[in-house]
């Protein structure tokens, strides 16, 4: 008989079988997510030097106001929201998705101890970015149906702190969800060479899906109802006067409202359904099998697409991508480069 070639060959059988070398389609596979994993990483950190880097602001209130009703203009808090988004999709596609490709069809050669570590690390990100998500809704909630009462009741302040209690919640909900793997790691390995661990796939859908999904939908329904009788309110009196311009203007942003607001629920429903909706299968998720694996992968594709959704659509991202790009932020007082 062919000898079975095996992780640890000193161990005979407490060790797991070497996996086959990968195929075309594996290859082909693992291209393509390496793809995106830098792609993930160059989007994300334009928006992180864009953020940090450009200061300029808007001074006028009406200006302030109104530039959120059409979606042209972000203020300080709701950059810091996106800076925190930002991060952790960053990290995503700088240190997740590498390691998951490099190890999806090898051996684990690093130890149970960093197996615990390792897997500590997409749960606190994919959290963290999850949360992220749901303060930014609640953001433009009150930005757009409390816009007069928005300067005082969201300053850069709260929302620093708001930002530090989501990261600190997802540091100890990975704790919670990872405990027993922590403590003990290695004890769901059936043979060494494996890196596996058990997640309490009730809990994980509740805290992690269904009730931020439920925040999002809820307050982006109710935002998209509030711009969309703004803009139709704006278009009636512009039409009293008859100004065309304005007009235009006016259905453009309530295109905008509705387009941008749709597919940044939607993007999220459809990378993160199917992996909560195997949970509801069973209860518990048995993290490392080829099944989550691409559940995973979809997760974290996400990562790639919300600086496409939440920068991209935004002017003044383009305009500092410009300046990023071709080195103009290198210059004495770039950061007051108008990118408006």
């Amino acid at each position: 008989m062919e000898e079975v070639e095996l992780c640890f060959p000193q161990l005979l059988n407490a060790s797991c079988r070497r996996p086959e070398p990968p195929q075309s389609e594996d290859l082909l596979i693992n291209i393509l997510l390496f793809f995106i994993s830098v792609l993930t990483t160059a989007l994300n950190l334009l928006v992180i030097i864009s953020i940090s880097h450009f200061r300029q602001r808007s001074t006028s209130q009406l200006h302030h106001v109104y530039c959120y009703i059409i979606n042209q203009q972000l203020h300080s808090p709701t950059n810091l929201l996106l800076l925190s988004l930002a991060v952790s999709d960053f990290f995503v596609g700088l240190l997740v998705l590498p390691i998951e490709v490099l190890f999806t069809r090898t051996c684990w050669v690093l130890g149970d101890l960093v197996c615990a570590l390792y897997f500590f690390l997409p749960v606190t990100l994919i959290s963290a970015s999850v949360g992220s998500m749901v303060l930014i809704s609640i953001d433009r909630y009150v930005a757009i149906c409390d816009p007069l009462h928005y300067p005082t009741r969201v300053t850069d302040k709260l929302v620093t702190v708001s930002i530090c209690l989501c990261w600190i919640c997802s540091v100890l909900y990975s704790v919670f969800m990872l405990y027993d793997h922590l403590k003990q790691p290695g004890r769901y390995n059936s043979c060494y060479g494996e890196c596996v661990v058990n997640i309490a796939g009730d809990v994980d859908l509740v805290v992690a899906f269904i009730i931020p999904i439920t925040v999002i939908v809820v307050l982006y329904m109710r935002v998209f109802v509030v711009a969309v009788s703004q803009a139709r309110a704006m278009r009636s009196h512009v039409a009293a006067v008859k100004l065309q311009f304005s007009v235009t203007l006016t259905q453009k942003s309530e295109l905008k409202a509705a387009r941008t607001l749709g597919i940044a629920v939607v993007v999220f429903l459809i990378c993160y359904s199917p992996y909560y909706c195997l949970s509801l299968t069973g209860g518990s998720i048995l993290v490392g099998s080829s099944t989550e694996a691409f559940m995973s992968y979809l997760m974290y594709f996400n990562s790639c697409l919300n600086p496409v959704i939440y920068a991209l659509f935004y002017p003044w991202f383009r305009k500092a991508v410009k300046h990023i790009v071709t080195l103009q932020i290198l210059q004495p007082d770039s950061c007051e480069a108008n990118v408006l």
